[in-house]
């Protein structure tokens, strides 16, 4: 069998033009084998990480009955800060820093009264209410749940 340029050149061409991922041919003194990898495009979408600021929410459970709610009420005094979402409570933007709020505290609608980290996102909580802060319901580094009242506002 003899190799020369040309009939290598057709041989490349047939497994391209075919779609072959390879061809050997071989006699008693050679072997040859072509191997064609076909590329494979494997695109990863890069995560994307948005600063968000979300509004907490007066929420009310349909699991609660109208018992529980008279007696929460009766027990706490002012609007409650629930937790839009399920995350881990911090009360301050890093562990050296001082708390955004503590109980006595005035606040303003839109003031950020905590953050909750959720998926590796901090989300700044805001006030949708103003007045002092009566109450912290829950400790730095807590896990949350959606819908829970995270203070009271009085």
């Amino acid at each position: 069998m003899k190799f020369d340029l040309e009939y290598l050149e057709k041989l490349a061409n047939i497994v391209y033009e075919n779609d072959l991922s390879e061809i050997t041919l071989e006699d008693d003194e050679r072997a040859l084998c072509f191997k064609r990898e076909k590329q494979q495009v494997v695109q990863a979408a890069a995560p994307v990480v948005m600063p968000t600021t979300v509004t907490s929410q007066v929420v009310s459970s349909p699991a609660q009955n109208s018992e529980e709610k008279v007696n929460s009420a009766k027990s706490h005094k002012g609007t409650p800060i629930i937790a839009p979402m399920v995350g881990t409570f911090y009360s301050a933007p890093s562990p050296d820093d001082a708390p955004f709020v503590k109980v006595g505290d005035n606040i303003a609608i839109g003031q950020v009264v905590c953050i909750i980290e959720a998926m590796k996102l901090m989300n700044e909580i805001e006030a949708e209410a103003s007045g002092q802060i009566t109450e912290i319901c829950v400790k730095n580094g807590d896990s949350v749940e959606f819908g829970q009242v995270l203070m009271y506002v009085e």
